[in-house]
């Protein structure tokens, strides 16, 4: 090997050279539908037509947290659950109801580790952009994408952020800015078996703006969109809204992939 070989060698870290290895693999190996075993472009892991044999959210849904709800309503409404609570955000809107298949391409995601099925579901998460007319401002003025952070114990662990991940292909897809505003400063547990009360009162405190969110927030923003995977309760987003809120920015919103 050359001295110019080696020297370009060395400057290739590890995650570009497993970066350009996936690709060449795609290549060679294409990728079949996870549903219907058809072929599929690099990078994908639904066919279209899979992919949009999921459903998106069907009217009439709560307009605080995009909950389904059957029967006939005219008119924006809040669910029993959100009815008489205090959200920092304006607005959740989960791309898709709740789906056992998407649910699966989620936890694989979180707990398998498949980071290749992070574009399919920041271009699922892109559909709430494309569906809902309340989010037409942040595509106008460019509102940035606010992923929910993780404490750095579980990021070891898992060796990525699920929210950071989507956010940053969701950037790619909507044309939106990322900005990394918010860290976690501490660890939580798994909320699991919480009830909305006791996950309120666990997160407060847990989220705090990081030196790229002071700069964002010393610019008086309009807005922005805080990214997660599945939103259940709220009191996650809620709490990280909460802090962008009391650092100046004007308006909060929330995009997920899914409604829990």
């Amino acid at each position: 090997m050359g001295e110019s070989d080696s020297k370009t060698d060395a400057g290739i870290g590890g995650k570009e050279r497993r970066g350009i290895w996936k690709k060449m693999f795609d290549l060679v190996y294409p990728g079949k539908c996870r549903r219907c075993r058809a072929g599929l472009e690099a990078g994908r892991s639904l066919c279209e037509g899979c992919a949009a044999e999921l459903p998106g959210l069907k009217d009439p849904f709560c307009a605080q947290c995009g909950e389904e709800h059957e029967g006939q309503i005219e008119s924006a409404f809040s669910c029993v659950n959100c009815r008489g609570q205090t959200f920092s955000f304006d607005f959740a809107r989960p791309a898709l109801p709740h789906h056992p298949a998407l649910l699966e391409m989620i936890h694989e995601l979180k707990y398998a580790r498949r980071i290749e099925l992070v574009d399919e579901l920041a271009r699922l998460a892109k559909r709430a952009f494309e569906d809902d007319a309340r989010l037409a401002s942040a595509l106008k003025d460019g509102w940035p994408l606010v992923p929910v952070p993780l404490y750095r114990n579980r990021r070891l662990w898992r060796h990525f952020n699920q929210a950071e991940e989507i956010a940053k292909r969701l950037s790619h897809h909507a044309e939106l800015p990322l900005c990394q505003a918010l860290v976690r400063t501490r660890g939580t547990g798994t909320q699991t078996s919480l009830s909305r009360a006791e996950r309120l009162k666990n997160l407060r405190g847990a989220f705090e703006l990081s030196r790229t969110g002071k700069r964002f927030a010393a610019g008086k923003p309009a807005g922005a969109v805080i990214v997660d995977d599945v939103f259940t309760t709220g009191a996650t987003t809620g709490e990280c809204a909460r802090v962008l809120r009391k650092a100046g920015i004007q308006k909060v919103v929330v995009v997920t992939v899914m409604r829990g």
